[in-house]
């Protein structure tokens, strides 16, 4: 069995293998796959351990030592997926055809997962002089809160580089859009639909908030990124009354902004505050809160002249493969690795538009590639 064989076996396997985020439909956790990746190290003689995270969930972490100790790089990929609701192929049963691998997870992220444990076996087996202290990181709960990569920047956090599996399409990216998601609640008072004029109709009360929403969203074109493009906002869920003969007395809205890298969550969030608290102002019948964020994170912006970087767009380039950086609008753990000062790219097999799809693939050649990519990006760390 050649190498590339076996990483599309694996593959195959990793798919086979449910990790449905729990918070999601059909959760099942990450666990039964945390124990297989465990195991594929242990019999490969490579030291990896767990770090619990939340009960029957923890990260898998494994490490090579470097022949420059003081040098340190961490690839990182997560475990959990979607759900698999709505599928219109069988999940978990992975079929290759026609040079693609289908099933759950195989875009995201399992091919990036796949290709970066072999690529450690490999280097496991073959250091080069100068190779840099390796570790890998599989992580939990991506697809929700971030919480397994923050439980592991928050006790390792001294590395010169991270290289994070997400569906690039082997493009590296070093700049990616950040989060914040939050909500906005109207209260009225409730009465009978026949007789409106004795109740305070929340929806209406929401009416000059998503209107001040919309027009502060049009003036998101007034700054851009040259990676990244436009900020974006986009008014993702709304809810109001409780039957149709009820004068409604609570209307929520939810929304979600992605944010470019000069903003941060926290002040984005105060901005949003401003235009609740005018609004009130400008309508004294309006009674509104802004919640405090559902989710947020920070943008990513790694700088393109740092070594790393550099690295490896040489390895790209030596592969034959397009080599300038790029961005993605999409979050990541990445940018948690960016928060602590540390160079932090994105890269992987698959892209972004089969991510989560009813029909999910990965193609094959680009998981293959994409174990010699990390492999060489660690073999000629110091090399330029």
């Amino acid at each position: 069995m050649t190498a590339q064989d076996s990483v599309l076996n694996t593959l195959a396997h990793l798919v086979s293998i449910p990790s449905i985020n729990p918070n999601y439909i059909n959760g099942t956790g990450e666990s039964k796959l945390g124990e297989w990746i465990y195991e594929f190290f242990r019999q490969s003689n490579i030291h990896v351990e767990k770090q619990s995270v939340l009960p029957g969930r923890f990260n898998v972490i494994a490490k090579i030592p470097g022949k420059e100790s003081a040098h340190r790089v961490v690839y990182e990929a997560h475990m959990d997926t979607v759900s698999d609701h709505g599928m219109s192929i069988d999940p978990y049963t992975p079929v290759i055809k026609e040079g693609f691998l289908y099933g759950r997870g195989a875009c995201d992220t399992k091919g990036g997962l796949a290709a970066m444990i072999h690529a450690v076996k490999e280097i496991a087996k073959r250091p080069a002089p100068r190779t840099p202290e390796i570790w890998f990181a599989a992580t939990i709960d991506e697809e929700y809160s971030y919480r397994g990569v923050a439980a592991f920047c928050e006790r390792h956090s001294r590395f010169d580089a991270a290289i994070i599996a997400e569906p690039t399409e082997l493009q590296v990216i070093t700049a990616s859009k950040g989060l914040l998601r939050f909500k906005i609640i109207t209260t009225g008072t409730s009465a009978h639909s026949a007789k409106p004029h004795l109740g305070d109709n929340a929806i209406l009360q929401m009416l000059p908030i998503i209107d001040a929403i919309q027009t502060d969203t049009m003036n998101l074109h007034l700054s851009s990124h040259p990676l990244l493009g436009e900020a974006t906002c986009n008014l993702s869920v709304i809810k109001g009354g409780t039957q149709i003969n009820f004068v409604p007395d609570h209307c929520e809205i939810e929304i979600d902004r992605r944010l470019l890298p000069h903003e941060q969550p926290d002040e984005t969030w105060k901005h949003y505050q401003s235009i609740v608290d005018r609004v009130m102002k400008d309508n004294p019948s309006v009674k509104a809160e802004l919640l405090p964020p559902l989710l947020t994170d920070s943008p990513l912006e790694t700088n393109s002249d740092q070594h790393p970087v550099q690295v490896m767009s040489s390895v790209l380039g030596n592969h034959e493969l397009p080599c300038t950086p790029g961005g993605v609008p999409f979050c990541s753990d990445a940018s948690k690795f960016g928060n602590l000062g540390i160079p932090a790219m994105i890269l992987g097999p698959g892209s972004i538009n089969q991510a989560h799809a009813a029909t999910e693939y990965v193609k094959c050649s680009e998981v293959e590639k994409a174990v010699e990519i990390y492999r060489d990006f660690a073999l000629h760390y110091h090399s330029m």
